[in-house]
């Protein structure tokens, strides 16, 4: 009997919710205890290797750090260790569920046998779900013991499905990102957040914080809406509101059949039942529809095909044609089965949003039941050879048809819109052909939608992708915005808290509302709200939250980035101090200046093109950190005559020193007398709280680089009173 081997240990499991040392973007982190495998490569195990990738058969396609296809098949035949082989096993996993991840690592620690394996996580539950079968994996193909794959990612996939955007709000949230504007998931629904503080705007799905409650009400009531486009001008079919079954058969009487019943406050069509003729079938219709609403409409039949157009800040911006779905007998089949061959079949029909057309089952669905009832058929029935029924009239709008909409009935949809009130809306017309004015065709609009689904645009079953996110994005985002107010970060072993403290004091002459979280706790403008230690990620996502600040400066220790990340996507100013408190740090295993130093170019990775890296000259470390920024290098140090400040100058950069006890604004050979550094020193002294002069020079040179003058940096720094403890 071969050699059954021990599960190996998952010791710790972190998620780093924002940038950190391993990339930009949120990772699942896992220290793996690989006991008595870290004896046993993946060469070594019998079989394992082709038990793995006749399991996985597309990790060939894994580069790993050969950089080709087929280069993790390379290293797992020369033997490759299993936390390396857990790592692309989740990332495999991930793949396959539908939340494609291209980045992972794996890294021996101090302890032998152990490592930290990371892996790209955009939702913790479903990386630590794809972590828990990964593992399973791994363990059952080691000992050769059967494990069912497929049932691992749909188990992954079912956690994607609960967890993450769904897809109409992850393609605006994408093209938010496409413009370098960060969001931030505000539940475990669709709110999102685009931007930060009081540059943020707000989305739940397809409404914005634009989103008027009254139109929303008024488009949630068929009735009114209709009325108010009627005074507009705007074609829409007649009818009125009913009680009972009798008096729908009254009005359908009155209007002229045929007619259309449905709910008065429905949606994605259920209860609405077309083209009725007969009093039997408008009184089924009106028990379908009460189920639905709480209210039914009785309307004049518009013929032609229904049609969905989307309309962002008055724009069409999209269109969807629908089509019916017929079945054809054949003398054999029942109309279930002749559904399920002919239509069912379709790829592009399925349960999730994932597919553009719906499966239809008319056990569940009354209004295709009454239609082939209509018709003289049941769900059993046998259709003769060369029958054709018509099973579904509404439903399927997921042709797009965006180029062919006419310019008149854009200008038609649009100003119905704006008479609801709505920014954004999906608005259901029906016509014989979009491409023609709705005078000639005799269309008309049926119905306007608050909150209206993307799906049908961006994933249409015919047609062109419309890009509807990015209209999104440009409605809420003018050209030249990003969402971004000012984000200065601060890291090191000591002082951080006063250089966060100056800075903030400093924008806050400069007429900034600045939100601070430090050491010394939280601050709203001048006013402290916790008396505590909030040096940490989840202080600083507060601050990104709150729609009141306009600047935001956080301290960020080595031990925060190792435990969370950083909490922004990127920050205007990275401020780096100095390469102390290792011995801090050794529960994270971090016990070289080298391993340190991977810690800290988190907060230099981070800057923005348009912003700076403040670092201290005097460390050497720190002085090749500068090469790391997207942006500017500003130097500080208390000594002006440094290699790497007069080398800076030299290309024309900018320095902060100290010279005659005063702070001294260099760039290239220009220099500017700034702030009394010995008298601040003096006033923290005076509080109990010594301060270094190298801390004022940090925050001189941040608030510098913030575009703060000189000389109100100077002002500010002398009318800046040190706080008691």
């Amino acid at each position: 009997m071969s050699r059954r081997f021990q599960d190996i240990k998952l010791l710790r499991i972190n998620y780093l919710r924002g940038p950190n040392m391993w990339t930009y973007r949120p990772v699942l982190e896992t220290w793996l205890d690989l006991g008595e495998l870290e004896e046993f490569p993946s060469n070594t195990i019998a079989g394992f290797n082709e038990r793995l990738t006749e399991r996985l058969p597309a990790l060939i396609e894994h580069h790993c750090g050969v950089g080709e296809r087929g280069g993790f098949l390379q290293r797992l035949t020369g033997g490759t260790w299993m936390g390396h082989v857990l790592e692309h096993i989740v990332i495999e996993l991930l793949n396959l569920s539908g939340m494609p991840t291209g980045f992972g690592q794996t890294r021996s620690t101090s302890q032998t046998g152990v490592y930290r394996m990371v892996f790209r996580a955009r939702d913790e539950q479903v990386a630590r779900c794809a972590l828990e079968h990964g593992h399973r994996l791994l363990m059952s193909t080691i000992n050769d013991e059967p494990f069912d794959v497929a049932a691992a990612v749909n188990a992954i996939r079912d956690k994607l499905d609960d967890c993450y955007l769904g897809p109409s709000t992850a393609a605006i949230v994408a093209a938010a990102t496409d413009r370098r504007i960060p969001h931030i998931r505000l539940n475990d629904g669709n709110l999102v957040q685009l931007g930060y503080g009081a540059r943020q705007r707000r989305i739940w799905t397809a409404e914005t914080d634009m989103t008027s409650a009254i139109a929303e009400s008024i488009a949630g009531d068929k009735d009114l809406t209709k009325s108010l486009l009627k005074a507009v001008g705007v074609p829409v079919p007649e009818g009125q509101p009913v009680k009972s079954a009798e008096q729908a058969w009254e009005v359908a009487e009155d209007l002229g059949l045929p007619v259309v019943v449905k709910p008065s406050d429905g949606n994605h069509g259920r209860g609405v039942t077309l083209d009725l003729r007969r009093r039997e079938d408008v009184m089924q219709a009106f028990e379908l529809a009460e189920k639905e609403g709480s209210e039914v409409l009785v309307e004049r039949y518009i013929p032609g095909m229904e049609h969905r157009l989307l309309v962002v800040g008055g724009q069409v911006v999209a269109a969807a044609r629908g089509e019916e779905a017929w079945i054809a007998g054949d003398g054999q089949h029942t109309v279930i089965e002749l559904i399920d061959l002919q239509i069912n079949s379709d790829p592009r029909r399925g349960l999730t949003e994932d597919f553009p057309l719906n499966r239809i089952n008319i056990r569940e669905d009354a209004v295709v039941l009454l239609d082939l009832q209509r018709q003289g058929l049941t769900g059993d029935s046998v259709l003769e050879a060369g029958r054709r029924v018509l099973v579904q009239r509404n439903g399927n709008v997921a042709n797009d048809c965006t180029p062919l909409v006419h310019p008149e009935v854009a200008h038609a949809v649009s100003l119905a819109v704006r008479t609801v009130g709505l920014d954004i809306a999906g608005v259901d017309l029906v016509t014989t052909d979009i491409s023609k004015p709705l005078s000639e065709t005799g269309g008309a609009i049926v119905e306007v939608n608050a909150g209206p689904g993307l799906l049908m645009h961006l994933k249409p079953a015919e047609g062109m992708p419309q890009p509807v996110g990015q209209a999104i994005i440009d409605h809420l985002f003018a050209a030249d915005e990003n969402g971004r107010v000012p984000i200065v970060g601060v890291a090191g072993s000591s002082g951080g808290a006063q250089v966060a403290r100056l800075v903030a004091w400093l924008l806050h002459l400069n007429g900034r509302h600045v939100g601070l979280a430090c050491g010394d706790g939280l601050f709203l403008g001048t006013r402290r709200v916790e008396r505590r230690d909030c040096a940490h990620w989840a202080a600083a996502h507060r601050l990104l939250m709150n729609r009141s600040v306009d600047a935001i400066v956080t301290e960020n220790g080595a031990a925060s980035i190792l435990e969370h990340g950083l909490a922004y996507d990127r920050c205007h100013v990275g401020v780096v101090m100095d390469m102390g408190g290792l011995a801090q740090l050794e529960a994270h295993d971090i016990r070289s200046d080298e391993q340190l130093y991977k810690v800290l170019r988190t907060q230099v990775d981070v800057v923005l093109p348009d912003g700076a890296a403040v670092l201290n000259a005097a460390h050497p470390q720190l002085v090749q950190m500068a090469e790391l920024s997207d942006g500017e290098v500003v130097f500080y140090a208390l000594d002006g005559g440094l290699d790497a400040i007069t080398q800076h100058r030299d290309r024309d950069g900018r320095a902060v020193f100290l010279q005659g006890g005063a702070a001294v604004l260099a760039q290239g050979g220009a220099e500017t007398s700034g702030a009394n550094v010995e008298q601040l020193q003096a006033r923290f002294a005076a509080a109990g709280q010594p301060v270094e002069a190298e801390v004022v020079l940090a925050a001189v040179a941040t608030a510098w680089a913030l575009g703060v003058s000189p000389e109100l940096i100077s002002a500010g720094l002398d009318t800046f009173v040190p706080a008691l403890p």
